[in-house]
């Protein structure tokens, strides 16, 4: 679980322009946490990672990256990270586990990155979180696959939180949505939304509004 497509775009498409505090939630290697703090040259990020080798991955990606002083990686769950009482975010990310009913995989550090557990990150915690430690503006941007979406904001909901806006990645136009980036925020209201293709129609060269939005990234583009 190094570098993903749509985590990337997750990184990339997140409103983090005026949020002063940042956290990541399911870091990993600290792919969004970085890709944070090149957006925004002031903000302070903390990220949270369960898995002990992913977290100290982070920490090293972190220490070597050109901002090791504005990224903060803790390797704990997110109910112990809660318990630090940590100061309110203007924004929050998270690429959770999302895959409920699928078969695991047989290497467990893969599974709890990718599928819901009692033990791991349930939906019902991460909005849960995000209610209660976000500011009264902030935001939270999470990527998940539509049916889960779907779940999540039943549970975000539930916990006061209201999708704001979603975008629809899909490999081609016109093409089955692979996953949701949906905003949420704490007043209900009709969400906008729109839809990236990260391939052309008939090729497998990128379109030009997936170059665009990644060029900052991918030394490719």
């Amino acid at each position: 679980m190094k570098v993903c497509t749509d985590a990337c775009v997750l990184g990339a498409t997140a409103e983090l322009a005026e949020a002063s505090r940042i956290l990541d939630i399911g870091t990993g290697t600290g792919l969004l946490a970085l890709m944070a703090a090149q957006r925004n040259p002031t903000a302070l990020i903390e990220a949270v990672e369960l898995e002990p080798e992913a977290a100290e991955q982070a920490r090293a990606n972190a220490g070597r990256s050109p901002w090791p002083d504005r990224v903060r990686i803790h390797p704990l769950s997110l109910a112990d990270y809660a318990a630090t009482l940590p100061l309110p975010f203007d924004h929050i990310l998270c690429n959770p586990p999302f895959f409920r009913a699928s078969l695991r995989s047989p290497d467990a550090a893969r599974t709890t990155a990718r599928h819901t557990a009692a033990d791991t990150l349930s939906f019902g915690e991460l909005a849960g979180f995000a209610a209660q430690f976000l500011t009264a503006a902030g935001k939270l941007t999470v990527l998940l696959p539509p049916p889960e979406m779907q779940h999540f904001e039943r549970e975000a909901a539930r916990a006061g939180l209201y999708p704001e806006a979603r975008l629809v990645v899909c490999h081609r136009p016109g093409s089955k949505p692979l996953r949701h980036i949906s905003r949420f925020s704490r007043q209900a209201k009709t969400a906008q939304q729109c839809t990236l293709p990260m391939h052309e129609a008939t090729s497998e060269a990128y379109t030009p509004e997936f170059r665009a939005l990644l060029q900052d990234f991918y030394l490719a583009f």
